[in-house]
């Protein structure tokens, strides 16, 4: 089967593993990389084997499909350039910074019958996917996701950085559609919001909470659902998921069942890119589509709306 061909737009610290990715992959040829940082293409190409280009229009013409690993501040015009160019598309989070934006590369994509797919790294774990599969109703999702303070990825608040993430795991886990939601969150070490917290609810009754901080002392990830008959925990990390159910009554556990399940693990920034060039060479729907990087997109711009509003009150009362 003839190899897609591929680049890399944008090659810094994600953008690298990227290209890594499509590198080794056996469906692509890795053309070439570019970066506004001409050394740093440079660089990177020379490891891997392939070209490189300061100037990312010039490779389009070149290449079937794409990963942008840009600033959020261009995807936009970035992604809209290969589209235009008749480039399939995988962009890291979030597909862009407004919903105007989102939605003009959605017309375009579907226009010219190209693939837009957002990178979603989580909805790859095996775990997470075996969560997913069990069904039932959520009657409530847990998340915790705490980091402590790094200065990339702070172009944007804590929400389009970390939460986003688990909002789209959410949703994901949803069984109803969104109902209502409330958020709060504050600035500690940027000029944009730091630590933030979400009450999402659904129609079916179900109720999500999410929290990110992106200034904690100590990493912790958490996520748990709870249903009608216990709970489960799972490690994303270690990609395990721990069940926690009604026993039978006076057994050892005192009514109370727990089992773990592992998975073989994968590298699933590998299994993106390798859904991604399925995707564009069956012309298939991806698993984290444009639309649902729209819809997920939407929900984090909400709660960030519902800070800075929170945060407007305090400061009136002050």
């Amino acid at each position: 089967m003839k190899k897609l061909r591929t680049a890399v737009i944008g090659v810094g610290y994600m953008g690298r593993f990227h290209a890594e990715k499509l590198a080794a992959s056996a469906a692509a040829e890795l053309v070439a990389v570019a970066d506004a940082d001409a050394a740093r293409a440079r660089e990177i190409a020379a490891a891997l084997g392939c070209a490189h280009e300061a100037d990312y229009k010039t490779l389009l013409p070149r290449v079937d499909a794409v990963c942008v690993a840009v600033p959020t501040e261009h995807h936009h015009a970035v992604v809209r350039a290969c589209l235009e160019a008749g480039v399939h598309v995988l962009v890291e989070k979030p597909l862009a910074r407004t919903l105007a934006e989102a939605d003009s590369l959605l017309e375009l994509a579907r226009a010219k019958g190209l693939v837009l797919q957002v990178g979603h790294l989580q909805r790859f774990n095996p775990a997470f996917q075996a969560l997913v599969a069990e069904g039932g109703l959520p009657l409530f999702i847990d998340i915790e996701r705490l980091a402590p303070f790094k200065e990339r990825g702070t172009d944007v608040d804590v929400i389009l950085d970390l939460m986003i993430h688990d909002l789209d795991l959410v949703l994901a886990l949803a069984r109803a559609p969104l109902e209502q939601v409330s958020a709060s969150g504050f600035r500690v070490l940027t000029d944009a919001i730091d630590i933030a917290n979400a009450r999402i609810e659904f129609a079916d009754g179900s109720i999500a909470s999410v929290s990110a901080s992106r200034v904690s002392q100590a990493p912790v990830r958490k996520l748990r659902v709870f249903r009608h008959d216990g709970y489960v925990s799972a490690d994303l990390q270690g990609q395990k998921l721990r069940h926690v159910r009604r026993g039978r009554a006076g057994g050892s556990n005192a009514g109370v069942d727990v089992s773990e399940q592992g998975f073989e693990r994968i590298d699933e920034l590998r299994a993106q890119a390798e859904d991604f060039l399925r995707a564009v060479r069956d012309g298939a729907a991806p698993l984290v589509s444009g639309e649902h990087g729209r819809r997920v997109l939407a929900l984090a711009l909400q709660v960030g709306s519902l800070v800075e509003q929170r945060l407007a009150r305090h400061a009136a009362t002050r």
